[in-house]
């Protein structure tokens, strides 16, 4: 199962994954199908933004510390980190993208991210094309 590590380098941060799944794509030699890009984590995720402009990658961020900011959660008592696995679930871990005719379809400006919510840490990214 192919899969890769990223390493992250600020607490909050998006990471472009989006040449690493096409990597993939194009050797799993699958005319048609699905990519499912999967992180093994509770506070990470995986999101599709424009990667054209990075100012993108900064309103994402403010938003993201707006809806769910930091330091006020039960779970903070743990380990401090209660908004990364909040930000986490409402985004979810994964995400799935149709393969046709061998290739990663995306959009013109479609890119693909792991949202770092806890770094900086490792973080595992699986992809499985079927």
């Amino acid at each position: 199962m192919p899969k890769f590590t990223i390493k992250s380098t600020h607490k909050n941060e998006l990471i472009d994954i989006t040449q690493k799944v096409h990597h993939i794509v194009n050797t799993a030699e699958v005319e048609d199908g699905i990519c499912l890009v999967y992180t093994l984590h509770t506070s990470a995720a995986v999101v599709v933004l424009e990667h054209w402009d990075p100012s993108i990658v900064d309103d994402f961020l403010t938003h993201m510390a707006t809806l769910v900011p930091a330091g006020k959660w039960k779970h903070d008592k743990v380990d401090g980190n209660g908004d990364a696995h909040l930000k986490s679930a409402i985004l979810g871990p994964s995400r799935s993208f149709p393969v046709v005719e061998g290739k990663l379809m995306l959009g013109r400006w479609q890119g693909i991210a792991l949202a770092e919510f806890d770094g900086p840490r490792e973080r595992e990214v699986l992809v499985i094309v079927t």
